[in-house]
């Protein structure tokens, strides 16, 4: 299964809510709604914590309830962070950078030695012709 996501603990292979934990993510959501960062959010939340970490744990939909774990967090409350994050994302500009990858450049053409040989086995006759080539033209 992985590790149990905070805000939980499990009792009798149970998920149940570690109310105190709870608490603490309801309050960073809360805290990030209000206009904090995610770290700040999350220190003033009683979690000690890194940015990173911290978006970690506003994205796990763990907290909106599933088979297993009970929910802490409504859809609409789990809905509005994801949309103010992508917010804050664009207005920073780190949202749709284009990356150019140029693809390899592959052989067109070939300068081959003149054959002289045939053979009649298909496999040494193409390694042969495969040892004809010369260079590769790109």
């Amino acid at each position: 299964m992985g590790h149990t996501p905070y805000g939980y603990i499990i009792k009798n292979g149970q998920a149940i809510i570690n109310q105190e934990q709870a608490d603490k993510v309801k309050k960073l959501y809360e805290n990030y709604l209000s206009g904090m960062s995610l770290a700040k959010a999350a220190v003033e939340a009683g979690i000690e914590t890194y940015h990173g970490t911290a978006k970690r744990l506003m994205e796990n939909k763990h907290y909106l309830g599933d088979n297993f774990y009970p929910a802490i967090i409504d859809k609409d409350t789990f809905d509005k962070a994801s949309k103010e994050s992508i917010r804050r994302a664009t207005a920073l500009g780190r949202l749709h950078r284009k990356t150019t990858v140029n693809p390899p450049l592959l052989p067109t053409s070939f300068h081959l030695s003149k054959a002289s040989k045939h053979y009649k086995n298909p496999k040494l006759q193409a390694e042969y012709l495969y040892s004809l080539i010369e260079s590769e033209v790109i």
